[in-house]
């Protein structure tokens, strides 16, 4: 082979065709899957192998970019990378510059699993700890983000089933690993709920992926829902989204408008409800009213059978006969008749000879006057 008929470069030349060629032969923009190996912050980087097992690169996540990420990998953890590839001519060295650094599923799955593990042992998952919601709350905490869709979804919804009740919108950041900011929102509101009157907490954010929920799996996130002093309702992403959030709340609602609708009655419910109590009263009081009348009739039926006057003057007859008895039985009437009564100087009558003594003065007893007399002798008609 001449060397004259074969290209010649320099290393300098030769780094600089090959970044050439990869520059215009490669997406600008990537999706590389794997797990993250060694990852580690190097003046303000994130430097990490990526890994599938069988091949692996170098990835960098530069300083300027990692502050606005809102997952930084741990060792083995999965992880799907945004990026672009970065040749350094100068030493040949070729790396994956990472623009955003999403979980993989099996990571957003096992970091929630281990977290609803640990809670479950301590009973913080436990179906019998959770609260009845109350029927008809005061005041109602809101935390999500402001604004967004779902709090204006909420807000209409509040005002209108039931807008008698007050909602305190309280905002929270809900993307990105904000968990130690909402634990400190939620720690101050529980120093305060007794005096806001707080009957509820709404924890609220819509839409999203399932890897935008993983602030909810936080195990310090969800130990102080766990012990929250009033009901926790939660309303995070979709309907088939789960967090561990959703299982220490009091209620789980598959979005923030039906967390609203789990927690507000309704003014069609409410009218129903007054109506069917005033039937209720209105037949309540026919009833008493029928009642008392057929009483008021049965007492007219039975003084009619009775016949007042006649009882009384049945009774007034009675009377007479006793008193014309009395009259017939009275001392005084035998007395008359010419019969007498004979009594002891203290006034007892004599009822038998045996009750007197001779010499003994005593009294005759006629029907007008008396007569004191002494005893001479006593017969009695036995002897």
């Amino acid at each position: 082979m001449n060397a004259d008929s074969i290209p010649s470069y320099s290393v300098q030349e030769l780094n600089a065709s090959v970044g050439a060629l990869l520059e215009r032969g490669f997406a600008p923009r990537f999706l590389v899957h794997g797990s993250a190996l060694r990852p580690q912050i190097k003046k303000g980087h994130l430097w990490l192998t990526l890994s599938d097992g069988d091949a692996s690169i170098t990835v960098v996540c530069w300083a300027s970019r990692l502050k606005q990420l809102n997952f930084v990998p741990t060792e083995g953890e999965g992880v799907t990378v945004v990026g672009k590839l970065n040749f350094w001519s100068a030493r040949a060295s070729l790396a994956v510059q990472a623009i955003d650094l999403r979980p993989s599923r099996s990571t957003i799955e096992r970091r929630y699993e281990a977290v609803k593990e640990l809670l479950s042992q301590e009973g913080l998952i436990d179906p019998s700890r959770k609260r009845f919601l109350p029927p008809v709350p005061k005041r109602i905490a809101l935390l999500t983000s402001v604004p967004s869709s779902a709090l204006a979804d909420m807000l209409r919804t509040a005002q209108e089933r039931w807008p008698l009740t007050e909602l305190l919108v309280i905002p929270i950041p809900v993307q990105g690993d904000v968990a130690p900011k909402i634990c400190s929102v939620l720690e101050r509101l529980a120093e305060r709920v007794e005096s806001l009157q707080v009957n509820a907490v709404v924890l609220a954010r819509g839409g999203g992926s399932r890897e935008d929920l993983m602030v909810f799996d936080d195990e310090s996130l969800c130990r102080r829902l766990a012990h929250f002093p009033v009901p926790v309702v939660t309303g995070l992403g979709h309907e088939d989204d789960r967090t561990v959030a959703d299982l220490v709340a009091d209620f789980r609602a598959a979005t923030p408008t039906a967390a609203i609708v789990s927690l507000l009655p309704t003014r069609t419910s409410a009218l129903q409800f007054l109506s069917q109590c005033r039937q209720q009263l209105q037949q309540s009081q026919r009833w008493r009213l029928r009642r008392e009348k057929e009483r008021l009739l049965q007492r007219r039926d039975t003084l009619r059978r009775s016949n007042p006057a006649a009882g009384v003057a049945r009774r007034r007859d009675r009377l007479e006969q006793r008193r014309q008895l009395l009259q017939a039985l009275s001392p005084q009437r035998w007395l008359a008749r010419g019969f007498a009564t004979v009594s002891n100087s203290d006034g007892r009558l004599l009822q038998s000879v045996a009750d007197a003594r001779p010499s003994q003065p005593l009294i005759i007893h006629l029907s007008d006057g008396e007569i004191d007399v002494n005893t001479v002798a006593i017969r009695s008609s036995r002897s």
